[in-house]
């Protein structure tokens, strides 16, 4: 995977520690099956078709290990304490790549026709897509005290997955814009005046958090 100009590039945050999956080793480097959570994700992102290069960020000292997961072909880079940090290191890596794809790692089934998808709306001339899935729950809003203050009408909600896809510069300006932390970037482009797009995700792009999730993964497998 050579990098070249106006090429798409994926980057693979992988530094979660996994503390609600139960496991001694960071999450990404759990097993799903025969490979980790890490593998299969950056697997769909070569199955796709639709991406050049793949940067995977992880804490410095896990630098080797995450090599062994993803071969020779993926860039390893170290990431930062926070999930922004980590993806601010991905984007110093991509040179002049024009689309930039952020990924979990922990979103391991997702399907490779879903990120083409992603990719070919941003090349149509979406500036930020988002593959979502309707809220099926009735949500509540609650104070700090856990008391209900509202009832959002869950018509207009939507649950948002990954990969997220933008225009390079267009995030690289969002993540230039702030120094807060943030768990989306697509909410970091909204900041900046961006319209964020929205395609139906896929419900095996579901995020693997939980011993459950864990447990559905394998099943599904």
């Amino acid at each position: 995977m050579d990098g070249t100009a106006g090429d798409v590039v994926a980057l693979v945050p992988a530094a979660g520690k996994g503390l609600r999956l139960g496991h001694d080793e960071p999450k990404a480097f759990v097993c799903l099956g025969t490979d980790s959570l890490l593998t299969r994700s950056v697997d769909g992102l070569r199955s796709s078709g639709a991406v050049d290069r793949i940067v995977v960020i992880v804490p410095a000292d896990l630098l080797d290990v995450a090599r062994s997961h993803v071969g020779a072909d993926v860039l390893v880079v170290a990431g930062g304490a926070e999930r922004t940090d980590s993806v601010r290191a991905g984007l110093a890596a991509v040179g002049d790549a024009s689309i930039v794809l952020v990924h979990d790692a922990a979103r391991a089934l997702t399907p490779p026709t879903l990120i083409a998808r992603v990719v070919a709306e941003v090349r149509a001339g979406r500036s930020a897509v988002i593959p979502v899935l309707p809220v099926v729950d009735t949500i509540k809003s609650v104070d700090l005290m856990g008391a209900v203050i509202g009832t959002p009408d869950r018509a207009g909600l939507r649950a948002v997955q990954t990969p997220q896809g933008f225009d390079a510069d267009v995030l690289r300006r969002a993540y230039d814009a702030t120094t807060d932390v943030s768990t989306d970037d697509a909410g970091l482009v909204e900041r900046i005046g961006e319209t964020v797009h929205t395609i139906v995700g896929d419900a095996l792009a579901f995020k693997i958090t939980t011993p459950h999730d864990l447990l559905l993964a394998k099943a599904l497998l």
